[in-house]
């Protein structure tokens, strides 16, 4: 099959008549990768209750996930350039559904743990695919509406994950208790399959291309080094192994970078195309989904517990309060990049920093002044605030980071933008042993766990809050506007930003 390297090199040729079939079915799987991480955070508690996990255990039945998530994305992202986005995309999506039917079928936290970890490996496979083969379908000029469309996906993903992840817990199927979570995701799974192979129209890299196992190895090497002690430490009681695995995790990606120099320069297939860090909007952007990341990271791990173990809700209950967060994320993602962005640019996603950080704020003064007798109605105001800034921020980051990459790389860099964020997760998942754990006592008596749990959350928000004002700061490195939402650009623009673009010196 004729790749869309191929269909869409030259401006102004009709694009592929199938990409919007081709669409709905990787958006679709970015729902089902999205939906798959929220359902779980919901589910949790009762995960920790009928199976006896730990609190370590339920740190790394999600922090697990982010990690292989993390460590193989880049990887995922050139198999897909060298291999075909479309096979590599179909291979991930494979494995993720077979991982799903290990979760929902685990015998104890241990298996449940290992089968997330294989759940992450192949989502790593699969989502870099969706960015990629979206930027080598698409024509510039359709990025703006598709990216809208995927910043609707993301709310989508996060209104429906927690009430689904709620009602299926709390409804026990078949006596199934928290298992139609991840069972939930083989219809879809074989559905993505079969219709994918039919609609999708495979790309590759231009020119030949091999994979870098030097650098999978130092990619995985350098995360695992700094990610496993911080999400193990707290368990451990904080070893010196673990400081000085940490410590060494920056030398793993110096090592990294100038292999990949010598390698680019030598036959030119770095895993890493260090180029893309030359284009402003991609280095800026890549900065701002790390810490994006992290803070999210935080926040919603201990948002589920303080809710369910703090305030003592049911998941239902806990899943509804998420509503008024989810919807506000959709519309304003969805209104951001069509409408916003054209016209207020970067200011749009520091609009987004600053009223994420507000809606924090006002969370903790909230649960402050209501203690543990808060109502979902009482927090409904602050996650609004606080969704309607995830919004402004997560479709148009997305475009502004991609606006100016070559499609060559466009594997290379969905995978590396999805392993800064998820890198920013699992560090964040990681942090929660000591901004959240961390402040709650080893010996709680029954009546002790709710205030402290309350007392916890406040105190991680006040770390959220602190992480976004960074964010804020941040964003001032990012183009003030996207290559391709210029005011005024005309048939010669439009056609001018579907070429190649040129890398800044």
């Amino acid at each position: 099959m004729t790749s869309t390297e191929t269909l869409m090199s030259k401006p102004g040729e009709v694009p592929d008549r199938r990409r919007w079939f081709a669409l709905a079915i990787v958006m679709t799987a970015a729902f089902m990768d999205l939906v798959d991480v929220t359902i779980v955070n919901i589910a949790v508690p009762s995960i920790q209750r009928d199976e006896g996990a730990s609190f370590s255990q339920i740190q790394w039945i999600t922090a697990g996930y982010a990690l292989a998530f993390a460590a193989g994305l880049v990887t995922g992202g050139r198999l897909g350039d060298i291999h075909g986005r479309k096979r590599v995309f179909l291979v991930g999506m494979g494995g993720f559904t077979l991982a799903s039917a290990l979760c929902g079928l685990a015998v104890n936290p241990e298996m449940l743990v290992a089968s997330r970890i294989l759940q992450g490996a192949m989502a790593a496979l699969m989502v870099p695919q969706v960015l990629s083969i979206v930027h080598a379908t698409f024509p510039a000029h359709e990025r703006g509406k598709v990216f809208g469309l995927f910043g609707a996906i993301v709310g989508l993903g996060a209104v429906s994950g927690p009430l689904l992840g709620a009602l299926l817990t709390e409804g026990d199927l078949f006596g199934l208790a928290w298992r139609p979570i991840f069972l939930i995701n083989l219809p879809v799974g074989v559905a993505g399959l079969v219709l994918g192979s039919r609609f999708i129209t495979e790309s590759k890299a231009p020119r030949a291309l091999k994979l870098d196992l030097v650098g999978v190895l130092l990619v995985t090497l350098g995360l695992l080094m700094l990610l496993y002690p911080l999400t193990r430490g707290r368990e451990l009681g904080w070893p010196l192994w673990g400081y000085l695995s940490m410590a060494g995790a920056p030398a793993v990606f110096a090592a990294l970078v100038a292999y990949e120099r010598r390698k680019g320069a030598r036959d030119g297939s770095p895993l890493i195309e260090l180029s893309l860090f030359r284009v402003k909007s991609f280095a800026a952007g890549i900065a701002v989904q790390t810490v994006f990341g992290l803070a999210l990271g935080v926040f919603f791990l201990v948002w589920t517990l303080y809710m369910q173990v703090g305030l003592g809700w049911g998941p239902l209950k806990a899943g509804l309060t998420g509503v008024p967060f989810s919807v506000a994320v959709s519309a304003a993602a969805g209104m951001s990049v069509q409408k916003l962005v054209p016209r207020f640019g970067r200011k749009v996603l520091q609009t987004g920093a600053l009223l994420l950080a507000a809606g924090v704020l006002l969370y903790i003064w909230e649960s402050e002044r209501y203690g543990a007798a808060v109502t979902p109605w009482q927090m409904a105001l602050p996650l609004v605030v606080m969704g309607t800034g995830m919004g402004l921020i997560v479709a148009p980051l997305t475009d502004a980071i991609l606006s100016g990459v070559p499609r060559a790389h466009a594997g290379s860099a969905s995978g590396l933008i999805n392993t800064v964020q998820q890198m920013g997760h699992a560090l964040g998942l990681g942090l929660v042993s000591v901004v959240f754990f961390g402040v709650i006592g080893d010996h709680l008596r029954p009546a002790e766990v709710g205030p402290a749990f309350v007392d916890a959350f406040q105190h991680a928000l006040g770390w959220v809050a602190a992480v976004l004002g960074v964010i804020f700061l941040l964003m001032f490195a990012l183009p003030k506007r996207p290559a391709q939402h210029l005011e005024g650009a005309g048939r010669d623009d439009v056609r001018a930003a579907d070429r190649e673009p040129e890398l800044v010196p």
